[in-house]
């Protein structure tokens, strides 16, 4: 009995023995596997690690050097707080899965490491990615906002819807873009979007058609608030830019009231900023009578110059004699005026035609007007008088009573003209 205890409690040591010794080897072969696997692989490991360590380094001193200038610049107007803006947003898991992946690609792992290192970082990236392009996006929306100092501008008033589909449409790219690497068809869920997309953009066709024009005018910038514009073509609506909204731009007409167009509608035609002319060029039709003598007609661009002289900034472009009407020999004026100022500019027309009027007075040219002469003749072809002698210099009488002094010569022209059968019409 006491033979068979012993061997069984022999036994008994021998297979705790075994187990302590299985045991011991179960934790020393990863250790000693890992040793070996350091010792292989401690350049690959070096050389990563200090590469992780210097872009994890440079990623933390972007992030601290892009928040302590945001918190020196929050209204982020300039492309500098728009990129501070964009560092500061960089998050620290993105730091740290980037090292690791650094890492573990200068050295050698089993395959399923590395899949699980590659798909931690497509994640990370993808997301940091959608973060970043959200906040270069929105920093340069707001830099506009800023620009336009004006509350109630288009940006400012469409910023938190802007602010909504930018973020949905970055994150939306984002969780694409990772389902396709971690094996997922995305096609399908590409071609669902597009027709939800579709639906979405018939049903509110009108108004993303108008928000688009409105975002378009605030970026391309064909004019402002505050600009006179015109718009329709000839004969269209002339006014002032009061606000251009989400979905209409309310123009002030020159007429005094406030005229409401689509954006869509207003981009589709052809508009002239008038603030933008740097200088108006303004022409000034008129004709004088055919018994003007061809001295004073050679005279008229040396006439037209006096009448501009005694204006500030107008520079005369030509005076030239354009052709023979049915009563008037008929001349063109063309000159510049260096003004945007829609008032002044009619203002100083006005005066030019005014003084243009008492230079021709001066000099004895008469401006034409229609008229129409009758002769009469006898049976025998002899011409005669409509109206009889006595009758006419009745008339006359008259009018050399009635008539101011500067008006009695032409009007002596005309009735001696009209008392003569060889004189020319008009």
């Amino acid at each position: 009995m006491t033979d068979a205890l012993t061997q069984v409690a022999e036994t008994a040591l021998s297979e705790d023995a075994a187990i302590v010794e299985e045991t011991a080897e179960r934790f020393e072969r990863p250790i000693e596997q890992t040793i070996e696997w350091l010792a292989e692989n401690w350049q690959g490991l070096s050389i990563g690690a200090l590469v992780a360590l210097g872009i994890v380094g440079l990623m933390l001193i972007a992030r601290t050097i892009g928040r302590r200038y945001q918190d020196r610049h929050p209204e982020r107007t300039s492309f500098k707080d728009i990129i501070a803006s964009v560092f500061a947003k960089t998050t620290l898991i993105f730091m740290v899965v980037a090292a690791s992946n650094i890492v573990i690609h200068y050295t050698k792992v089993p395959a399923t490491i590395d899949r699980l290192f590659d798909i931690a970082f497509i994640v990370v990236a993808a997301l940091q990615g959608a973060i970043w392009a959200r906040e270069l996006i929105l920093g340069i929306i707001t830099s506009k906002v800023a620009e336009d100092d004006d509350p109630e501008s288009t940006l400012a008033n469409a910023l938190s819807l802007i602010r909504v589909l930018v973020s949905i449409a970055a994150f939306a790219i984002a969780i694409l873009i990772i389902l396709d690497n971690l094996g997922v068809d995305v096609g399908p869920l590409i071609a669902g979007f597009g027709i939800g997309g579709i639906a979405i953009g018939l049903a509110a066709q009108g108004i993303f058609s108008d928000l688009f024009a409105a975002l378009s005018i605030v970026f391309d910038k064909p004019f402002k608030k505050g600009d006179t514009i015109t718009y329709g073509g000839v004969g269209g609506t002339v006014g002032t830019v009061e606000k251009v909204g989400m979905k209409s731009t309310r123009i002030r007409s020159v007429t005094g009231e406030q005229v409401v167009i689509n954006n869509t509608k207003l981009l589709d035609q052809e508009v002239s900023n008038i603030n933008e002319a740097f200088k108006r060029r303004r022409t000034i039709p008129f004709g004088v009578i055919y018994q003007t003598s061809p001295k004073k007609l050679k005279q008229m661009r040396a006439l037209c110059e006096e009448a501009l002289s005694g204006f500030d900034e107008i520079e005369i472009v030509r005076c030239v004699c354009t052709g023979f009407g049915d009563s008037s020999i008929n001349f063109e004026l063309v000159y510049e005026h260096e003004s945007t100022d829609f008032n002044e500019i009619v203002g100083t027309q006005s005066l030019i035609h005014i003084t243009m009027l008492e230079i021709f007075s001066r000099e004895g040219i008469e401006f034409a007007y229609p008229t129409q002469t009758t002769f009469t003749s006898a049976p025998d072809g002899t011409m005669i008088m409509p109206y009889p002698a006595a009758l006419s210099g009745a008339l006359a009488e008259i009018d050399q009573r009635d008539d101011p002094p500067a008006a009695r010569k032409p009007a002596a022209k005309v009735r001696q003209a009209k008392s003569s059968p060889d004189t020319d019409c008009e």
